[in-house]
């Protein structure tokens, strides 16, 4: 198993913290009264505590970083050896307490208000067709930023407008990209 070490050595920090421990998507995950704080995660390059409300953190020593270039709640301390896990033992600490007080208080990020940038070959098409723009517009939030996010990851204007075209009957079906 990759990251052995690392991951025992961040499993006893999490536990000094009055967590509760579970096997969770095959990870090491804890729980405060049964909502999810923090999970160990093993990645090629690194090892990893995620914590499910990092948005929510001060984070002012900076240990935590966006899982990905669209993710609005998450945040991740990562780790490639022991020593920098043991170094930032303590300020790894204060964050899942920090965590634990946010679960308490019942914090929730509002990722609904969060403005989605509507790419110029989809504008066109709802343009075009208000059928389908209805349709788009009756999808979850969740979808709705999923399908954005796939069409503008496209380099090429040519590429996007594919993209749109191929998953137009899906939508107009009220199904998000994965259904």
């Amino acid at each position: 198993m990759m990251w052995e070490k690392e991951t025992e050595k961040l499993r006893k920090i999490i536990q000094d913290c009055g967590l509760n421990e579970a096997i969770k998507w095959g990870k090491p995950c804890f729980d405060y009264e049964g909502k999810n704080i923090v999970i160990i995660q093993g990645f090629k390059d690194y090892c990893a505590v995620l914590f499910f409300k990092g948005a929510l953190l001060t984070d002012p020593d900076g240990i935590l970083v966006k899982t990905g270039e669209n993710t609005q709640v998450g945040r991740q301390a990562r780790f490639t050896n022991v020593k920098e896990i043991t170094q930032v033992a303590a300020i790894l600490k204060a964050c899942i307490y920090e965590a634990i007080e946010v679960e308490k208080a019942g914090l929730k990020v509002d990722t609904k208000n969060t403005p989605v940038n509507i790419p110029e070959e989809l504008q066109q098409q709802f343009e075009k067709q208000p059928k389908f723009k209805k349709a788009f517009e009756a999808l979850t939030p969740g979808r709705q930023k999923a399908y954005v996010f796939f069409f503008s990851g496209a380099k090429q204007s040519k590429t996007r407008e594919a993209r749109i075209e191929k998953y137009i009957p899906q939508i107009l079906a009220g199904k998000g990209m994965n259904d």
